[in-house]
This record gives structure tokens, C-alpha cells and sequence, in this order.
């Protein structure tokens, strides 16, 4: 069977599969559309936080992004499990004994202002929206390549989806089909790294391939990878980052606390029964992730091999004819993702880093996961199974950003200020319209992708990091602060980390050079836009803790709310309040 008819097989049976679940797990409550009903078990809930988490991002970007920068790119393998330890510990549990539906009304309640809940809703719309660009541009973009379909009629195919289970079943659909959409993604990330790492090293382990010796020689498959880029120009993989240990600290915290003030994985923890569940079940979508994550950086270096071992044949007296490229290399060359320039006209293809000589004149790191397998020769039931998974996590997390937006418009605005009384069947009609809209605006911004689309996803953590995180921190550990405090410090964050976002030569500039270019000179201590979360969020603490110094302290009723939401006895079996 061709590629192109069992790529759609296999694809459309995934999206019957979801569309089956939003259908079974129809929300009737808005309980269950905000957050499925408070009853999803702790493992169930923390495989779909995996896949609400895992976006295109990681699925499709992070092992391209490891691929070309090596070592360095062990930023964001830190950065991004390194905040669900944060979320854990510091945030999880006690937003859960809390119990309300949404972040912004945790905010609101906790700083006892409208004021301060309308400030988060902004934040948490202008995190999202930054974030669900790169998810539907990456269904656009693997629906063009695997299913022979432009990128628009793509673009449509996934909105389509994504409306049905979203809007029909809220965070109860969402929940289940992300618990469906894991079971793919990580099928199709992990049977391909078998294969590759058995072909390459004879181990199926692809973490331990990594580290073994290629299958027939005594050569390392890290010492061949270090040695083959080096012989074309490019810094050691093993050993080299081209960022310096300041702004290498400031990307992982970034990441990290971006990661635990992220609105759309929060939400799910108001989804489990008690709040001891809430920990554990950070704890199990810890597990999850790390399934993905520690099989990226395998997935990575085979990737980078392969592809050069492809273009400059080992034993090969000369590089590849173009005439003779194989056929994954035409697929990619119609994407606009890969392209040749014969500069020299020998009719061969040079991959160096000298860009003077350099005929390979444009390889999107996230063309990487996507092709290995075709580079790799492996079967075309594996080619099918990896673009389902890539759908599946740029939809699985697209609901879920789609879902904490139309929550922070139905429920926090419409109910929580325009609106106090509207009935339940009314919100949830608010709600199920606010979805649609929400997808309307992503679907509008997925065809005309902003030019900085390759930066949103950084730019989304670290706008999380200097708004959200200081907030949410500040509002369980230090009764202190108040209102003004707060608000002050969330429009200050936000504030000086867009500016300086917006700065910076422009956003494409920082799409262009935030991973791979040189270091701007006039960065912040040297510290790059996409990293600038970390220096946002001190900005925001200072200023909130100046703030409420200066102002009154937080009536006697907050203070004791602080104090109980941290107290643990009896917290296992709290009840939403």
C-alpha cells in the first residue's frame, strides 16, 4: 500500500477515535465542561496532561532544535520537566484545595478585585493565543506533507477537529481524547527511535543507543556524530553551546517557571478528586513526558547523522548528486522546508557550515522527527504513524489552550463580571460559543501565521513566567501581598518582557536567531528575548512586593485564606468549596 493511502487511513482512524470520545464524554454540566466533572482518576489525568503539555513544539520542534544545537539544546529538556517539578510542589495541590475553575479566578479571589481577575485574564489570552500559533501551524504544515493537501484545506481539517471535541465535550471530551492522543503521539515517537537505533547501534533502547557503539565498528555513535560534523565546520555536538552560561541559566528558568504559570496545565489539575490526586497526578505526567523526553535527545543525534550520512555517503569519495537525491529529500523539497542551491554547478550537493560553499541552503530544524523516519528507510506504516502523532499533539494541545481561553471569557469575565447571575445552561452556551470564537481567531491566525511563528512557543513560557507564575506564587505563599501589589506586578512583567520582545530588531529577527543565531550585542546582560521570562518575573515580584510595602495589607479574611489554603491536614480529603 502507497504511502499517501495509508497515511489517511491510519490518520482518519485516529480522528474517528476522537471524535467517538467527544461524542461518549458530552459535557451537560459546566462542571464537566470546565473540569470534566472533578472526577478523573490521578493516572488518567496524568497521561492527558502529558499530551496537553507535549505540543508540536516537542513532538515536532524539540528534537530538531537538539539536533543542530547539541548540548546546548539540553535547555530545554531541563526547562520543560524541570517546571512540572515546580507545579508540583509549589502550585498543584494547593490551587486544588482551593477549588474554583480557572486561574484568573483564583487570582481574583485571592487579591479580592475584579480588577486583578480581569489582569489575568489578558495574560492568560495573550499566553495562549502566543502559544496555539505554532500548534496550528504545525497541523497545517503535517497535513501538506503527508496527506498531499495545501496548507489552508490542512489548517481547516484540524479546526474541524478540534471543534468537535472541544466545543461538544469541553475539558470531560478533551480529557479522554487527550488520554487517546497520548497513546498515539508516544506510539509514534517511540516505535521509530526503536527501529533507527536498532539499525544504527543493534540496541532498541534509543536512550541507550545513544551511548553504544554503531553496529559492526568500536565507534561510539556520539564520537562518529562529533567527528562527521566537525569534519564540515559545525561545533562539536557533544560539547558545544553557543550561549553563555548566564543566558543558559536564564532559558532553563524561563522555561521552568513559564511551565508552571502555563494557564492550560494548570486547568487540569482542578480536574481530580482530592487534592493529594493533584501531586500525584504531576507526578504520573512527569513519568509520561519523560518517555518523550528522554528519547530526544536519541532521536535527535540519529536524526543529524542519518541526514548527513545521507547527503556525504561515509566511504564516499564525493557527496551526493542532486540528480540521485532520494525520494524523502523531493518530498521535502516541495514543503519549502529543505532546499538546494548548487552554488559551484558540479551537480552535487555540500553541507558545511561555511555558508560561502554551503549548497544546503535551508534545512527547517523541524522537518527532523518528520523525515527521520523516511531518511531512515523505515516501513511506510511507521511514515503514517509518526504524522498522526504529529497531529495529535499539536491538537491535543491546541484544545487545551483553545479550552483555558473560552473559560477565561465565558466563566471569568462573562459570569464573574458582566454577568453574575447567568443561569448554568446559559454559561455553558457562553462557553460553548466563546470555544467556537476561539478557534475561529486560532484558525485566523494559523493562516496567517505572524512572521515570529518559529519563537512563540519560548515567547509563550516566558510570558507565563514574568505574568502568571509571580502571581500565583505570591498569592499562596505570602499573605502580604495585595491587590495593587499584584495587579502592578503582573502589568509589569508582561509589560517589560513584551517590550522587550518587541525591542529586538522585531519578532522575525527572534524567530530567526533565537536558537541558532549570534549572540545579539545589546542584549540585557546578554540575555536573549526568548530567555527574558526569568528577568520579567523578578521585575514582577519586585514590583509587587515594593507595591504592597507601600499600600495597605490585605483584609483579615485574606490573610486567613492564605494561611488555609497551606495548611495539608485534612487536605487529602477537601472538598471544592
Amino acid at each position: 500500500m502507497d504511502l499517501q493511502t495509508l497515511t489517511y487511513i491510519v490518520v482518519g482512524l485516529s480522528f474517528s477515535l476522537y471524535i467517538g470520545i467527544a461524542i461518549w464524554a458530552r459535557a451537560g454540566s459546566t462542571k464537566e465542561f470546565y473540569v470534566a466533572g472533578g472526577g478523573v482518576h490521578p493516572v488518567a489525568n496524568g497521561m492527558a496532561t502529558a499530551a496537553d503539555w507535549m505540543s508540536a513544539a516537542s513532538f515536532i520542534s524539540m528534537a530538531g532544535l537538539i539536533a543542530f544545537m547539541g548540548y546546548g539544546g539540553s535547555v530545554f529538556l531541563m526547562g520543560w520537566t524541570g517546571g512540572f517539578v515546580l507545579m508540583a510542589l509549589l502550585l498543584a495541590p494547593y490551587l486544588r484545595k482551593y477549588g474554583k475553575f480557572t486561574v484568573p479566578e483564583f487570582i481574583g479571589d485571592r487579591y479580592y478585585s475584579k480588577s486583578a481577575r480581569v489582569v489575568a485574564v489578558i495574560c492568560l489570552i495573550v499566553v495562549s493565543l502566543t502559544y496555539v500559533i505554532g500548534q496550528m501551524k504545525g497541523v497545517g504544515v503535517t497535513f501538506s506533507r503527508f496527506l498531499q493537501v495545501d496548507y489552508d484545506t490542512g489548517l481547516i481539517i484540524g479546526m474541524v477537529i478540534v471543534f468537535f471535541y472541544a466545543v461538544l465535550g469541553g475539558m470531560k471530551g478533551i480529557t479522554y481524547t487527550q488520554i487517546a492522543q497520548y497513546c498515539v503521539l508516544i506510539l509514534a515517537y517511540t516505535v521509530p527511535a526503536i527501529f533507527i537505533s536498532l539499525n544504527l547501534t543493534g540496541n532498541p533502547i534509543p536512550q541507550m543507543g545513544l551511548g553504544s557503539t554503531i553496529s559492526g565498528t568500536d565507534t561510539f555513535l556520539l564520537d562518529r556524530l562529533d567527528q562527521v560534523v566537525t569534519d564540515l565546520g559545525f561545533a562539536e555536538y557533544s560539547t558545544s553551546t553557543r550561549i553563555s552560561s548566564l543566558n543558559m541559566f536564564a532559558y532553563t528558568m524561563s522555561l521552568m517557571i513559564g511551565t508552571a504559570g502555563l494557564p492550560h496545565v494548570i486547568i487540569r489539575f482542578f480536574t481530580v478528586p482530592k487534592v493529594k490526586d493533584a501531586r500525584t497526578s504531576a507526578g504520573w505526567a512527569l513519568v509520561f513526558i519523560a518517555i518523550l523526553y528522554t528519547t530526544a535527545p536519541a532521536v535527535a543525534g540519529m536524526a543529524r547523522l542519518n541526514l548527513i550520512d545521507t547527503i556525504h555517503p561515509p566511504g564516499a569519495e564525493q557527496s551526493l548528486a542532486y540528480d540521485e537525491r532520494p525520494q524523502w529529500f523531493k518530498n521535502w523539497e516541495q514543503t519549502g522546508l529543505l532546499q538546494f542551491e548548487d552554488k559551484d554547478g558540479n551537480g552535487r550537493i555540500t553541507y558545511s557550515s561555511d555558508a560561502e560553499i554551503n549548497e544546503m541552503v535551508k534545512v527547517d530544524q523541524d522537518i527532523m522527527v518528520l523525515a527521520n523516519p523516511e531518511i531512515a528507510k523505515l516501513p511506510n506504516w511507521i511514515i503514517a504513524l509518526v504524522a498522526a502523532g504529529g497531529l495529535a499533539a499539536a491538537l491535543s494541545t491546541a484544545a487545551g489552550l483553545l479550552l483555558a481561553i473560552s473559560s477565561a471569557i465565558s466563566h471569568d469575565l462573562l459570569k464573574g463580571i458582566f454577568r453574575p447571575g447567568i443561569s448554568e445552561k446559559g454559561e455553558l452556551r457562553a462557553s460553548r460559543i466563546a470555544m467556537a470564537g476561539a478557534i475561529a481567531g486560532a484558525g485566523y491566525l494559523g493562516f496567517n501565521p505572524p512572521d515570529f511563528a518559529a519563537g512563540t512557543v519560548a515567547i509563550a513560557f516566558g510570558l507565563a513566567a514574568s505574568s502568571i507564575f509571580p502571581a500565583l506564587m505570591m498569592g499562596i505563599f505570602n499573605k502580604r501581598v495585595n491587590k495593587e501589589g499584584a495587579i502592578a506586578g503582573m502589568v509589569a512583567g508582561l509589560t517589560v518582557t513584551l517590550l522587550y520582545v518587541f525591542q529586538h530588531k522585531g519578532i522575525m529577527f527572534i524567530a530567526s536567531t533565537a536558537f541558532l543565531g549570534d549572540m545579539e550585542p545589546n542584549w540585557f546582560l546578554g540575555i536573549e528575548p526568548n530567555a527574558f521570562g526569568a528577568i520579567g518575573a523578578v521585575v514582577n515580584f519586585a514590583v509587587a512586593f515594593t507595591v504592597s510595602r507601600l499600600t495597605a495589607e490585605p483584609p483579615e479574611h485574606i490573610q486567613h485564606l492564605v494561611e488555609d489554603i497551606r495548611v495539608p491536614v485534612g487536605a487529602g480529603d477537601a472538598q471544592d468549596h
